[in-house]
């Protein structure tokens, strides 16, 4: 019989990144885990999370659609979730109405409407028992319109709000929500959203096991809310005292297409 006495944690865009490494933090922390990704690399991903000792389920289904997020949450078998890391998220560039809809459709679905489906199911739960950690991977791009990004900053907006008013629900109820804010860290994020001929595309970026570890840290303290990084922090100290027509320019002079060193 499988050993059930560790916590199990859920950890969703767990196959790269930022997600990858929440992922394994969770398992050398003595948790097990259920993983989930749209892409095949996540059973990969399994395979590493399995050597630190950690029991693993993974999942591999579009989290974009309900159909995706049901398979996921069928995969507990009823086990209850210590901790839920809702990281999965991808971006689009280039102007909005030079878009093909359905991608924009699909940024919008995996990270609002898919999200914010599996935190309800899952924090319906944690309710019940009166414990539960939520980690929601929000991003300083919330702060600011995102010219060439319109889509996706929205979205994150979305989530930085939404994040801040579900701690306040359940408050007193023995479950925290924490919203992890970082900038941009190197991860598929750019190559997936098009965005490598962009100035934010090619400049350095964060390291994402630092930046899961900021917000695996915040997570497991209670905190509110993390952003990762001293500069972002700047950053979003001067978005909240800059005109928003100011930021949208400043954001289309990193995001703009063709924006990078040729």
């Amino acid at each position: 019989m499988p050993d059930t006495s560790k916590p199990l944690a859920v950890v969703t865009g767990a196959s790269s990144g930022i997600g990858f490494e929440l992922a394994k933090l969770c398992a050398q922390n003595g948790y097990d885990l259920l993983i989930a990704a749209d892409q095949a690399a996540i059973h990969n991903a399994a395979k590493e999370f399995q050597a630190l000792g950690a029991s693993v389920d993974a999942v591999e289904a579009d989290l974009a659609t309900t159909e995706g997020v049901d398979k996921l949450y069928a995969a507990l078998n009823g086990r209850p979730v210590a901790a839920l890391l809702a990281n999965a998220g991808h971006g689009l560039g280039r102007a909005f109405l030079d878009q093909d809809f359905a991608q924009v459709r699909h940024v919008i679905d995996t990270n609002i409407t898919g999200t914010i489906y599996l935190i309800q199911k899952v924090g319906r739960d944690m309710r019940t028992r009166g414990e539960g950690r939520i980690l929601i991977t929000g991003s300083i791009a919330g702060f600011m319109p995102g010219s060439f990004q319109a889509v996706y900053n929205g979205t994150k907006a979305f989530i930085d709000s939404f994040s801040f008013a579900l701690r306040n629900e359940l408050k007193d109820t023995g479950v925290t929500v924490t919203c992890l804010m970082p900038g941009a860290t190197e991860t598929e994020f750019f190559e997936r959203a098009g965005m490598e001929d962009t100035q934010v595309g090619q400049d350095k970026k964060d390291d994402p096991a630092d930046v899961a570890k900021t917000g695996f840290d915040a997570m497991m303290r209670g905190d509110g809310d993390v952003v990762s990084g001293w500069k972002n922090k700047f950053t979003t100290v001067l978005a909240s005292v800059t005109p928003a027509g100011v930021l949208a320019e400043q954001h289309r002079k990193m995001a703009e297409p063709g924006s990078g060193k040729k």
